[in-house]
């Protein structure tokens, strides 16, 4: 329960330590991201802050069950040699059209991110991006983090684009609030892309090339290194090396599957766990992908690491330390405007998102956002759409996305890198963000 002001209770005291250590283990980076959120659930859970129960309910959540079941479907995709058959074509396109190719590449990657998990398509993508931009005698390194930020960016289009998106209305509905549509937040979504992709059409090439393009002539562009993308929670890069012949009646039955699951959740027949999970399954059933290759395409080095940050976020609820967080935010923002302090709940999102994954984020200051909106007399959907953008907007660390991780070692980055192309970024998203909430999410 939470505790008077001025003092902490014991369960809150082990909720902040246990929560610092996580923090710092993700940051340090020596130990996997799951690895460490499971260790987080395994301390709170032996120290009695969570209950069991807590524990299998944030592994039983509809986000959790929706992103599985997508993964499996995106995996009979790979399967049936439709991806392969795609990434051909892009090749072929690019090599006519030279670099426009490649930001059209970009962009036709980044439509797919819209309704698909952008990790399974950035480790497809970076691959091609980089043996395309080497065969044009270009740097691979102007590409690479344009690849994951325009991956982020749509994202942040749909409600399925991103895991977080789902993370924050589970967590809302949880609250009391009624559950997004599939494109409520389109009309945010979509000018942040637009004007991020805009910006990296004409940056990246002058922040990103120049210098790499000269070490690109001095050396071979550098080589996946397969133990750190481990560490990035995607399993081994060279699973996806295996070229596989297009099957045309599996590849249509899964591309059928995956329109239908998401038509029917737009249309509200169902939401989109249960209509992905009722796809994933008749997938099987129909023998498109085998019980065994499903389990393979789990990804559940994802999933884990979710799970284990939900448990973390159950225990800043139960001890009552997200509420004394809440409190502090909401007593630093009294008197002001609706506005000011959804500027301020973007900013803190935002900062957050660079530290802890973004599911962390989404989990801690979803209830904050209610609260707040609440203490105000106003409506919260402007606050969680906030929270939804800002919790993906993770451009200016190497570590605030997966995605990231991905480009920063097959790219061969440096960490500065990130810093001086995604910072601008973080800036122009943040202020498109407002804007647009202001005009399609009235307090």
């Amino acid at each position: 329960m939470p505790s008077d002001a001025g003092s902490m209770s014991v369960d809150q005291i082990l909720t902040l330590l246990v929560l610092a250590a996580v923090v710092a283990a993700l940051i340090w980076d020596k130990v996997r991201a799951d690895v460490v959120a499971l260790t987080g659930a395994a301390v709170l859970l032996m120290t009695g802050v969570v209950r069991p129960v807590e524990v299998q309910g944030a592994f039983a959540s509809p986000a959790i069950i929706a992103l599985a079941s997508l993964f499996v479907i995106a995996y009979a995709l790979e399967l049936a040699g439709l991806l392969d058959r795609a990434i051909a074509a892009a090749v072929a396109m690019c090599r006519r059209l030279g670099t426009g190719g490649l930001w059209l590449l970009l962009s036709m990657i980044g439509s797919v991110s819209c309704f698909l998990n952008s990790t399974p398509i950035v480790v497809l993508g970076a691959p091609v991006i980089r043996d395309v931009a080497t065969s044009l005698g270009l740097s691979p390194k102007r590409f690479l983090i344009p690849l994951s930020y325009v991956t982020i960016l749509t994202g942040c289009c749909t409600l399925i684009g991103t895991s977080t998106n789902l993370l924050v209305d589970d967590m809302a509905s949880v609250a009391g609030q009624s559950r997004f549509g599939i494109f409520e937040i389109t009309p945010v979504g979509l000018p942040m892309a637009l004007v991020g992709g805009l910006y990296l059409f004409l940056v990246s090439g002058r922040l990103l090339g120049g210098r790499h393009e000269a070490e690109e002539r001095e050396g071979a562009p550098a080589e996946i290194d397969a133990a750190h993308i481990g560490n990035a929670q995607i399993g081994d890069a060279r699973l996806f090396e295996v070229k596989r012949p297009l099957q045309p009646l599996k590849a249509a039955i899964a591309l059928m599957t995956f329109v239908a699951a998401v038509a029917l959740a737009t249309m509200g027949v169902a939401p989109i766990a249960a209509t992905a999970f009722a796809g994933a399954v008749l997938l099987i059933l129909l023998r498109v992908i085998s019980a065994d290759e499903a389990y393979s395409g789990l990804r559940p080095e994802i999933l884990i690491l979710i799970a284990g940050m939900v448990v973390i976020g159950i225990a800043m609820e139960q001890s009552g330390l997200a509420a004394e967080a809440s409190e502090l935010l909401i007593a630093s923002v009294h008197g002001l405007s609706p506005l000011i302090a959804l500027i301020i709940l973007y900013l803190l999102t935002m900062i957050l998102t660079e530290l802890l994954s973004n599911a962390t984020v989404a989990v801690l200051v979803t209830p904050v956002a209610v609260a707040l909106a609440d203490s105000l007399g106003v409506s919260p959907r402007p606050f969680l759409v906030a929270v939804m953008m800002a919790a993906s907007a993770a451009f200016a660390t190497p570590f605030g996305y997966q995605t990231n991780v991905i480009v920063y070692q097959m790219g061969g980055y440096r960490y500065l890198d990130f810093v001086r192309i995604g910072l601008p970024l973080n800036i122009i998203t943040c202020v498109v963000a407002i804007m647009a909430i202001r005009v399609f999410f009235p307090f």
